[in-house]
């Protein structure tokens, strides 16, 4: 009953995720705002690896399903119908009837009848079935395991939807950014054209600075179409139509970045799903081996048949004519003698196939020490960098307005505020960039440490 329930519960979860999903895919005019974790929520849903992995253990479950029912009684029924229109006769000794017929008499005799009708019930049990045991010790097993490749798809859609939601946010960023780069240019680029009519200075000052502000509308135009570029990556990661109107609701926030990181501290390997599932494999291979090692004990089934038949001369089945029953039951042992040594080379192979999962759990510890250091040295190292590129930035902005100042002053020229402008420019650039390289390794360290 347990396995009939666990079959009809998720049956109906995944009935009603791929209802929703089907009526999702004709898009809205409405604008979906979402945060991160409501873009994972939604990806739980409607990405497509996660509801093939749910359909895969909705699979497993059938099949644990198929069998459990090799315990059950099989029961099957038959019935058939003959016509014979020239019966077949065979030649008799009629002395063997009739002493006062000589010897050598042989007559054609015709044995049955014009119309035959049977019908028969067929019943099997097993008993005991060494293969069929080890199956149904198997199931929880293989349920297990079903249930951890759907959440290795969750961990993966996480990740990838994490890091394309914040990239778009930080193109976001950027683009706040260069706005407020684009106004103050603008802002100098007006009144330098002032100061070139009252004949202050020259046109070639005007000129620097209109190749300036043509280089930072073309940054804007990089990074918009860097952002339509992830957003519709993001679209795709989370299973929504790309003719789906969407907006991000959440920001970044450099102290959340920033934050601690205490990879140490409680940490264990079954943290991992990759970990459990290697745990889960080694099991079933536990289990291959022993169903090959009881291949070399008996089975014993039960049978039974119980039927009737009549047969006659003229086709009147459906009246109240005797039919004559039978019943019959036994018992079938199967004992396995000498098999050619398949058996004891499956048996070889199954044992060779459990120690080389040993060796890929000791592998997946050894990637996963790998992965830990990696991600939290490169974690370390992303911060350290963003807080430079942070500072630089802010350095950057203040020699930018003690040039404006100086220039306002008429004792710095235009080529001074071109050269601060297009160095706080490659600050900022800089600075989108580390960034970036933040969110990704704390995304990889979250992953590492099983926190995602």
């Amino acid at each position: 009953m347990q396995f009939k329930w666990k079959l009809i519960a998720l049956t109906g979860t995944m009935v009603q995720f791929l209802t929703y999903a089907s009526a999702q895919q004709q898009p809205t005019t409405e604008t979906a705002r979402l945060s991160a974790q409501e873009a994972v929520a939604y990806a739980l849903t409607h990405q497509y690896a996660v509801r093939n992995a749910k359909l895969e253990e909705l699979y497993t479950i059938a099949r644990n399903k198929e069998v459990s029912g090799l315990a059950l009684p099989q029961v099957s029924a038959s019935g058939t119908f003959q016509d014979n229109p020239i019966i077949q006769k065979q030649l008799i000794d009629a002395s063997n009837f009739d002493p006062n017929v000589p010897k050598g008499t042989l007559v054609p005799f015709a044995f049955g009848l014009k119309f035959n009708a049977a019908g028969t019930v067929n019943i099997n049990q097993t008993l005991f079935d060494p293969s069929v045991l080890v199956a149904l010790q198997a199931r929880r097993t293989l349920e297990d395991l079903a249930r951890k490749g759907v959440q290795k798809s969750e961990i993966d859609v996480k990740t990838e939807v994490y890091k394309a939601y914040y990239n778009v946010v930080a193109a976001d960023k950027a683009l706040a950014i260069l706005d407020e780069t684009t106004q103050r240019i603008r802002k100098t680029l007006d009144e330098t054209k002032e100061i070139y009519k009252n004949g202050l200075v020259e046109k070639l000052d005007v000129d620097r600075l209109v190749v300036q502000y043509n280089n930072i509308q073309s940054e804007v135009v990089r990074i918009r179409n860097l952002r339509e570029v992830g957003l519709a990556a993001l679209k795709f990661q989370m299973g929504m139509p790309m003719r789906q109107p969407l907006e991000l609701a959440d920001s970044l926030g450099n102290n959340v970045l920033k934050a601690d990181i205490q990879e140490t501290t409680g940490f264990n390997y079954n943290d991992r799903i990759e970990y459990q599932l290697m745990q889960a494999q080694k099991k079933t291979q536990e289990y291959n081996l022993k169903r090959y090692r009881m291949e070399a004990l008996p089975s014993l089934s039960a049978f039974g048949q119980g039927g009737a038949s009549r047969q006659t001369n003229s086709f009147d089945f459906f009246q109240s004519q005797m039919w004559y029953g039978y019943v019959s039951w036994g018992l079938n042992l199967n004992i396995p003698i000498f098999s050619g040594m398949q058996r004891r080379r499956r048996v070889d192979q199954a044992m060779i196939d459990l120690k080389q999962a040993d060796l890929e759990i000791e592998n997946i510890k050894n990637v996963i020490d790998l992965d830990q250091v990696n991600s939290a040295t490169n974690l370390r190292n992303n911060i350290t960098t963003l807080e430079n590129q942070e500072e630089n930035m802010q350095l950057a902005k203040d020699v930018h307005a003690t040039t404006m100042i100086k220039y306002r002053e008429g004792v710095g020229s235009s080529l001074e505020v071109i050269t601060a402008e297009t160095q706080l420019l490659e600050a900022q650039n800089n600075y989108f960039t580390a960034l970036f390289n933040v969110i990704v390794s704390r995304i990889e360290y979250m992953k590492a440490y099983g926190k995602l």
